[in-house]
């Protein structure tokens, strides 16, 4: 009888894939790993560092605005640290970002790019939006759920980028939004400005928009090279309105308080302003005491500096036990391992935690088959997010499962 049902429900839902963890716990089942050694998970990007202390005294201050409903644009005080947060970082002129039309509060990174594309894809016209490949799956879900078809960009091998050079001219014509991922989940690989500003071009070019996931900005290894951000490709071309660009930031990577639920979107204000009108209705309004957390969180750099100081160690001692016994190097950024396998990705994941007690994702979970090539296939994503100890007790495990199994 429950069946019946289905006819009434959005047929786009069956075009949806398997989430990658679900198809990891699937290839985990069954399996009864090592009792003598805890479980090191590397497979989630989910931050573990100690959450800064004032930002949950600042939660708890606000508390009392519970009895109180938010406002889905957000609070002044929130989009005007926003908005000084975006000049700062990216070298901005004051006043560059119009903190009341350019910028909007969203609860995390992942519930705006999906409902970016909601509310830009137009489904009467055969529309195509463009994915990374390997790439983070709220794209392609995104992308099926707005009725477009997702047209797959391959990676490089060497850079880690997308390689749009690939893409034929007829897609060009139908993308109407195009996801980028700079710092990149999973290769770590960075665009640079001169990458960032073809994009731009292509878009007047084909009237798309471009949707720049950039929530792993803060997450770097060379502080006289933070990586760049699209507004800033944007604004060094004398574009000041931003047309055709929206960036995605969040607090979960650069504060480590993934369970905040806080980030935001900026650039050009025509978009936002019908991206807020989805939103109103969307009923996705950031409670007020977050967004008293959030402006703390974007006023403070100490924190976020103390973060990728953490992070520099774990790669170092990470990289000295692994690079000898398999394909892995420093990535430009971001807390990602991209490492290559001898054997197939799923076989390498599957004996590592039946050995090791050790989950690692495997990278053909994070791709697709597309022009023939699977890039994810024969490479695994580590996420270097526990602490210290764990993060050399996973490399010693993994170094001794690959000198094992030649």
């Amino acid at each position: 009888m429950l069946n019946s049902y289905f006819c009434f429900m959005n047929p786009e839902l069956d075009r949806l894939h398997p989430y990658p963890f679900a198809r990891l716990n699937r290839l985990k089942r069954g399996i009864n790993p090592p009792r003598d050694r805890d479980h090191i998970p590397l497979s989630i990007g989910e931050p573990r560092h100690t959450p800064p202390h004032f930002i949950a005294q600042e939660l708890l201050a606000h508390l009392h605005e519970l009895a109180r409903y938010p406002v889905t644009k957000g609070e002044a005080a929130l989009r005007e640290t926003i908005a000084h947060w975006l000049a700062r970082r990216y070298s901005l002129a004051p006043g560059a970002i119009d903190a009341e039309r350019q910028v909007l509060p969203v609860n995390g990174t992942r519930e705006a790019l999906f409902a970016f594309a909601q509310a830009v894809v137009n489904r009467a016209s055969q529309p195509v939006v463009l994915i990374p490949n390997p790439f983070y799956q709220i794209y392609e879900g995104a992308a099926l759920l707005a009725g477009a078809e997702p047209w797959y960009v391959n990676a490089s091998a060497v850079e880690g980028l997308p390689d749009f050079s690939t893409v034929p001219h007829g897609i060009w014509r139908r993308c109407q939004l195009l996801y980028l991922c700079s710092p990149s989940n999973p290769t770590g690989a960075v665009a640079d400005l001169e990458t960032l500003q073809q994009l731009i071009r292509l878009a007047d070019e084909h009237d798309f928009v471009i949707a720049s996931d950039e929530c792993y900005s803060e997450i770097y290894f060379d502080d006289e090279r933070p990586p760049p951000g699209l507004l800033q490709a944007a604004a060094s071309m004398g574009r000041d309105k931003f047309q055709r660009c929206v960036v995605f930031h969040s607090l979960s990577k650069r504060s480590s308080v993934p369970g905040l639920r806080s980030g935001f979107v900026a650039g050009d204000a025509e978009i936002l302003e019908r991206f807020l009108l989805y939103r109103t209705y969307h009923g996705s309004a950031m409670p007020s005491h977050t967004q008293a957390a959030s402006i703390k969180a974007w006023s403070d750099e100490q924190h976020v500096a103390g973060n990728r100081q953490l992070y520099r160690r774990k790669f170092a001692a990470v990289l000295e036990i692994l690079a000898p016994v398999m394909g892995v190097s420093q990535p430009e950024a971001g807390f990602y391992l991209w490492a290559g396998t001898e054997s197939s990705d799923t076989i390498f994941a599957r004996e590592l935690y039946a050995r090791q007690n050790v989950t690692v994702l495997p990278g053909s979970y994070l791709s697709r088959e597309a022009h023939g090539v699977n890039p994810g296939k024969n490479r695994v994503r580590m996420a270097l997010v526990a602490p210290l100890e764990e993060c050399v007790d996973a490399a010693r495990r993994i170094r001794n499962f690959i000198e094992m199994n030649p």
